[in-house]
């Protein structure tokens, strides 16, 4: 005779579901850092079950392994090197999955002058490859990369007289 099958609570997922969502999530997490949210999307494209998802990701969450707040941070600095305005970031943040309030605490710690540097450096790198392009083309070009990056109106016209200002006395002298 077989000995009688334990009860089985449906509403409990099961460890192997458990072990799939865990390495899922931590294939995820190998290639850079992710929001919770953005964790729990690729679990459900993956067809893990809500619960097994949420307590793979809480379990995550306490071990630190997922950190909206520290995310945010992390994103935003590397919007830096990539080039990006700070509404820009804030939405690409909004699009992960951080809350509002994680991502404007995160933007507040950034210099208020970021956005200025971060367009300055961009402008003076892509006005390079315009040396060869009419004066009044320079400026449509160079002004739409920067407002296609979400630098605000004001500070595109600041940078974009300035760095074509440069660009023209370097091209006199020359």
């Amino acid at each position: 005779m077989r000995a009688a099958e334990p009860p089985v609570d449906d509403d409990t997922p099961d460890a192997d579901t458990i072990a799939v969502a865990r390495e899922i999530a931590l294939r995820q997490l190998t290639v850079r850092a992710r929001s919770r949210e953005e964790l729990a999307r690729a679990l459900a494209r993956k067809g893990v079950p809500a619960q097994a998802a949420e307590q793979v990701l809480d379990r995550l969450c306490d071990v630190g392994l997922i950190d909206d707040e520290v995310f945010a941070r992390e994103w935003l600095a590397a919007g830096d090197r990539r080039q990006r305005s700070r509404r820009a970031l804030l939405i690409e943040l909004a699009e992960k999955g951080v809350s509002r309030e994680t991502a404007e605490a995160a933007a507040a710690e950034l210099d208020a002058d970021r956005d200025y540097q971060v367009a300055l450096a961009y402008a003076e790198r892509k006005a390079a490859t315009l040396r060869r392009v009419e004066p009044a083309a320079r400026y449509r070009r160079l002004a739409g990369a920067l407002a296609r990056r979400g630098f605000p109106s004001a500070v595109v016209a600041q940078v974009t007289r300035e760095v074509l200002d440069d660009l023209t006395a370097d091209l006199d002298i020359d």
